[in-house]
């Protein structure tokens, strides 16, 4: 199996692993009663940013702790390929869920053998080149995190249709009605960006000016989240969007484009970051500046992190990317054994997201970590 992991963060996050099966391993999962686990039915705008998430939803927004069901597998050895939007520390937090899973097979006497692709910069084009190279060679099952679901879809459909095991994963499921076979991530994302959205118009009072940070174009997830924000600032009438711009999940295009925003309009009241890289590059353009702009963004990044506990950034939207891939693994053996979707696991498997606040963000550094 070949690695995409940036060495620092593995280790760092493999401590965390071991760290939280100790801390937490009896903690309950999240179930949102809190108002602070969103699962693409939870509405921050009813519960307030003080609604963030508790010590128990923080332990468990990244779950650590998983065991194979009680599903046999049908053969001894599994070849898979799994192809995604961009190298990028997100994805190698997907990759460790993977390895527990293939761990666990292991132990059990079956070997799960899988190539985990993606180039350096998110490509459409790109991603039809892997997977049209993908679908010469004799693999049980072929994954793919769409990077552009208008172009990438069809191409999904032509492969089911030639006989092709194919299914999406991560964070971005193809087009409604594509031939896909399942999808493994996050569901919700459209309502992940109105709940980050929903909570920087509370916090400025409902009035302001703000920009949206994307990510790639195309990428259903960033557009996604996008829409969900755009949707959320035109329920006020005192908001208003500034700027939209695309820093293909960049964290350098990102800060330039934050302080290109800030040029054009010094009064900007707040940034909406729809990926992982996009909440660094405005938390260092607004610390540059001495912005007053408030962040709200996505994901675990460990600078991003910091930025939160400084008060940098206001509030996070974490995905449970280890679940992810652990969840991605025993599906695609299930598939790979002719089941369809229904009893054996869902046409979606919808991974959660906990939005977690300044005074969460000590302890997220911990577990993911080991910051302390």
């Amino acid at each position: 199996m070949k690695k995409y992991a940036k060495l620092l963060n593995i280790l760092t996050i493999v401590l965390a692993a071991l760290l939280i099966f100790a801390v937490c391993s009896s903690a309950s999962p999240a179930d949102g009663s809190d108002g602070s686990v969103f699962s693409g039915n939870s509405d921050i705008a009813a519960k307030g940013p003080k609604a963030s998430a508790s010590d128990d939803s923080v332990r468990s927004a990244v779950n650590f702790d998983h065991e194979l069901d009680s599903y046999e597998p049908h053969k001894d050895y599994y070849n898979f390929y799994f192809t995604y939007k961009t190298v990028h520390p997100w994805w190698d937090a997907v990759a460790l869920g993977m390895e527990e899973a293939q761990r666990q097979y292991l132990d059990k006497g079956i070997t799960i053998s899988y190539e985990y692709m993606a180039p350096e910069g998110a490509s459409a084009e790109d991603q039809t080149k892997r997977l049209l190279m993908a679908q010469q060679k004799d693999y049980d099952v072929i994954g793919v995190d769409v990077a552009d679901e208008e172009i990438i879809s069809p191409l999904l459909d032509k492969m089911v249709d030639s006989g092709i095991k194919v299914m999406t994963f991560s964070s971005s499921d193809a087009a409604d009605g594509c031939k896909r076979l399942a999808y493994v991530g996050n569901t919700h994302n459209y309502q992940d960006g109105a709940d980050l959205t929903e909570a920087l118009c509370e916090k400025l009072g409902y009035k302001g000016k703000v920009a949206i940070l994307v990510g790639s174009v195309g990428a259903p997830c960033h557009e996604d989240r996008a829409r969900g924000a755009r949707d959320t600032i035109a329920k006020y009438g005192d908001m208003e969007i500034v700027a939209t711009e695309y820093d293909m999940d960049s964290v350098d295009l990102a800060y330039d484009l934050t302080k290109q925003i800030l040029n054009d309009c010094p009064d900007l009241d707040g940034i909406i970051c729809c990926n992982m890289s996009n909440p660094v590059g405005a938390a260092r353009a607004i610390k540059e500046t001495k912005s007053n702009a408030v962040i709200v963004g996505m994901d675990h990044d460990e600078e991003a992190l910091h930025y939160l506990n400084d008060g940098v950034i206001y509030c996070l939207g974490v995905q449970d990317c280890y679940s992810i891939g652990f969840d991605t693994i025993q599906t695609a053996v299930k598939i790979a054994d002719g089941n369809p979707a229904g009893e054996l696991f869902p046409e979606k498997t919808d991974e959660i997201t906990t939005v977690i606040y300044q005074k969460d963000a000590a302890m997220m550094l911990e577990l993911l970590y080991g910051d302390i």
